[in-house]
C-alpha cells in the first residue's frame, strides 16, 4: 500500500534483506510440516514491510531464519550486502552478526524489570563493548530520538504500554542495525499508540535508511506500510504495494 504522503523508499539501492528460494521443514516422512516453501522476497532501505497469513503460515518462522535465529534447510540469505546463508551459515558467531547487523522489536517489550528505561537501552551497547558512561550516553540519545527522554529513568512497571514500547525500539536501535524485525510490535497497544509506534519506526526507516519487516495481524496499522507480502502454507502467494 502505497501513502503519497511518504518519500520513496531508496529502491535503487541494493536491498538491505534479500531472501532467495529459502524452505523450512520440521520433522521428515509423514509427520513433516514445511514451514516455509521457495520463499524469495527483498526489503530495501528505507522500507517498512509487513508479513501477513494465518496462524501457522509460517511468518514467524520466516522472521527467525532472516534473524540468523533459526536454520533453513535450503536458500540464500544476503543481510546488509553480506551474503550470510548459503545452503549454510557463513558466519561461525552468529550471535555477533545479529549483534552487529539485527534490531529486534517484539508484541511484549520485554524490559528488564529491575532497571530504568536508560539502562535497558544501555544494557545491550554494554554487551558490544562500550564503557558504562558511552552506553548510557547513546542510549539517553536515543530516547530522546524516540520522544520518550523525559522518562529515561522511570522503571518498567511505571511507563505506559506505549512508551515501554519505545524505550523497546531504543534497545532495537542501539547498536545502529540497519534491519529491524519486529514481531507483532503493536498487537497490546490501541489504535493512537500503534500509530505514534508505527510512525516512530518509519521515522527510523527514513532517517538512518534502516529495513523494517514486520509481522503483524493489526489491521488498523495496514496503511503504515509499504508493501505487504502475504504467506499461505509457507510460500509467498501475493505482494501488494
Amino acid at each position: 500500500m502505497n501513502n503519497p504522503a511518504r518519500k520513496e523508499p531508496l529502491v535503487q539501492k541494493k536491498p538491505l534483506v534479500h531472501v532467495r528460494d529459502v524452505s523450512k521443514h520440521f520433522g521428515e516422512g509423514e509427520t513433516r510440516v514445511d514451514a516455509l516453501r521457495d520463499v524469495s522476497l527483498e526489503v530495501h532501505p528505507g522500507q517498512v514491510v509487513a508479513l501477513l497469513g494465518p496462524s501457522g503460515s509460517g511468518k514467524t518462522t520466516l522472521l527467525n531464519v532472516v534473524g540468523c535465529i533459526m536454520e533453513p534447510n535450503n536458500g540464500w540469505i544476503s543481510l546488509d550486502d553480506e551474503v550470510v546463508y548459503d545452503g549454510r551459515w557463513l558466519r561461525s558467531d552468529l550471535r555477533k552478526l545479529r549483534l552487529e547487523k539485527i534490531g529486534f522489536i517484539f508484541q511484549a517489550h520485554n524490559l528488564l524489570p529491575f532497571l530504568n528505561s536508560t539502562d535497558n537501552v544501555a544494557v545491550v551497547l554494554n554487551l558490544a563493548g562500550y564503557n558504562t558512561a558511552e552506553a548510557k550516553k547513546r542510549a539517553v540519545e536515543l530516547l530522546d530520538y524516540l520522544e520518550v527522554g523525559h522518562r529515561k529513568e522511570a522503571m518498567p512497571a511505571n511507563l505506559s504500554g506505549g512508551e515501554a514500547q519505545r524505550v523497546a525500539i531504543a534497545r532495537a536501535l542501539a547498536n545502529r542495525p540497519r534491519i529491524i524485525l519486529a514481531d507483532e510490535p503493536t498487537a497490546a497497544l490501541d489504535s493512537q499508540r500503534a500509530g505514534i509506534v508505527m510512525d516512530l519506526l518509519r521515522k527510523v526507516a527514513e532517517e538512518q535508511e534502516a529495513a523494517i519487516l514486520a509481522v503483524t495481524h493489526d489491521e488498523k496499522i495496514f496503511d503504515r506500510f509499504d508493501h505487504i507480502f502475504h504467506l499461505r502454507d509457507g510460500r509467498l502467494e501475493t505482494e501488494n504495494a
